[in-house]
């Protein structure tokens, strides 16, 4: 744990049949000096990190998901998991210091985003490209900046905040409520300003978030979704038919904003994110309200000045300034004509 750290490392793997594995930057980095782990060790180290009750839970469910603080160190989200009959186990490091926007180098939308008194943001990519780490320095920045009561609903709790101008009040699905659902209902009795869904994996959470966010409330919530117009259709669709043009009604009028990143490997080392950035503009809640999500794409490539971006765009950005190689912005773009015509020099 202290090497994952000290090596700047997003996860660090336990599987029998390998040797403690850790992913770098993006790159799965086997650690020197360890043989292929038996089903014995990992069993030990799994075990050796879970309290009582946590061990029973993880061994009548073959699966957990759970938090470890290691004082000095940092935090770890953690996942004991079963594979192949022997216990397994990631750990997703957390820095105990919650990253600035700008630290992060997140585009300056974020900052209005920090602004807002109600609606629901969307952060969306895929497993591991920060988007943890970009709602933590949002809802730090609401912290340090207003007097707000922000809630957090988290599968487990990751970030831990300190109360600076907000109350931040952090529950953990399974030891602070026992459901998604009921946490969103129970927060509408909160007197919350701010509220975090760590991740929308169902209907009915999706439904209780929007209505947090109808209700007056600023909703921030997850998605593992590929660019804003997925994430619009992924929630419709997760809808029975007959209840699909409701949602779409109350997602029109509620999104602010759908922010969509990856972490791409940077030349001198580390990551830099890019984004896709769509707002909620008349526009686009017309579009989402007429079911025709196919024109998002073409709406995002001709409103820069309304703060929109498209993942290209912020590609090409970061090959202009040098951060990143061409070749390694095209395999993270969707549109690579689109890409090539913003690239000054290839």
């Amino acid at each position: 744990m202290q090497l994952a750290f000290s090596k700047n490392a997003s996860d660090l793997h336990i599987v029998a049949g390998s040797p403690p594995t850790l992913r770098i930057h993006g790159v799965l980095t086997v650690v020197e000096g360890f043989q292929p782990l038996a089903p014995e060790q990992t069993s030990e180290y799994v075990l050796g990190v879970l309290n009582n009750e946590q061990k029973e839970k993880y061994l009548k469910e073959k699966e957990l998901d759970f938090s470890i603080a290691v004082p000095g160190l940092g935090r770890f989200r953690a996942n004991a998991y079963t594979q192949r009959r022997s216990m397994a186990l990631n750990l997703r490091t957390i820095k105990e210091k919650i990253p600035t926007i700008e630290e992060l180098r997140l585009p300056k939308i974020c900052h209005t985003f920090a602004n807002l008194r109600q609606g629901f943001i969307l952060v969306c990519g895929p497993t591991g490209h920060g988007k943890s780490s970009t709602l933590a320095a949002i809802i730090e920045e609401i912290n340090q900046t207003r007097a707000s009561h922000i809630v957090t609903i988290e599968d487990p709790v990751e970030f831990v905040y300190k109360n600076q101008k907000s109350i931040i009040s952090q529950r953990e699905l399974g030891w602070d409520t026992l459901s998604w659902g009921a946490a969103l209902k129970s927060a509408l009795r909160e007197d919350p300003d701010v509220v975090l869904v760590g991740e929308m994996r169902d209907p009915q959470t999706m439904a209780a978030a929007i209505t947090v966010a109808e209700t007056g409330h600023l909703v921030f919530a997850t998605l593992h979704t590929n660019s804003a117009a997925q994430t619009i259709d992924r929630i419709i669709d997760a809808f029975p038919e007959d209840q699909q043009g409701q949602v779409r009604m109350q997602l029109a009028s509620s999104l602010e904003a759908v922010f969509s990143q990856r972490l791409v490997p940077a030349k001198q080392g580390g990551r830099v994110p890019a984004a896709e950035v769509l707002v909620a503009t008349p526009a686009i809640r017309n579009v989402i309200r007429e079911s025709k999500t196919h024109q998002i794409d073409t709406i995002i490539q001709t409103s820069s000045e309304m703060g929109m971006m498209t993942l290209e765009t912020s590609l090409a950005y970061w090959v202009n300034q040098g951060v990143i190689d061409f070749d390694q912005a095209r395999e993270f773009c969707l549109r690579p004509a689109d890409l090539v015509r913003l690239v000054k020099h290839q």
